[in-house]
């Protein structure tokens, strides 16, 4: 079981930035791609950004490209995203995901964390 703690969210205005961290549990944590998804109210939990085992490879959504930076410090066990120019439509609580290979779907999602708010002001 790998368990996964997001922090690093709150409340920011418009043109600003914060930098999310999410812990995982054990010794495993370079035998998974990581990533982070993102659930507005109302709305279903889509991608945002996704990084491979070593960090060679990553992808992002075009909705946050040129903003958001995927990162991951191995060892550490923890993996980062550090959000530069924020938008209120930005504003989610935002998870972090475990998966065997890089992803983009929620499917294939083994592992989340609980999630944590960021709220953009205008």
């Amino acid at each position: 079981q790998v368990q996964l703690v997001e922090s690093g969210g709150g409340l920011v205005q418009a043109g600003g930035s914060l930098r999310l961290s999410c812990v995982t549990s054990g010794r495993t944590f370079t035998t998974y791609a990581m990533g982070w998804f993102r659930q507005a109210p109302g709305k279903e939990r889509e991608f945002v950004a996704a990084i491979n085992r070593d960090g060679s490879s990553i992808l992002y959504d075009d909705s946050v490209k040129g903003r958001f930076t995927i990162s991951r410090g191995n060892a550490k066990n923890t993996a980062y995203l550090q959000m530069n120019s924020l938008k209120p439509e930005d504003t989610a609580v935002y998870y972090c995901a475990a998966a065997t290979t890089r992803t983009t779907s929620i499917n294939d999602v083994r592992y989340w964390g609980k999630g944590t708010l960021v709220t953009v002001s205008s």
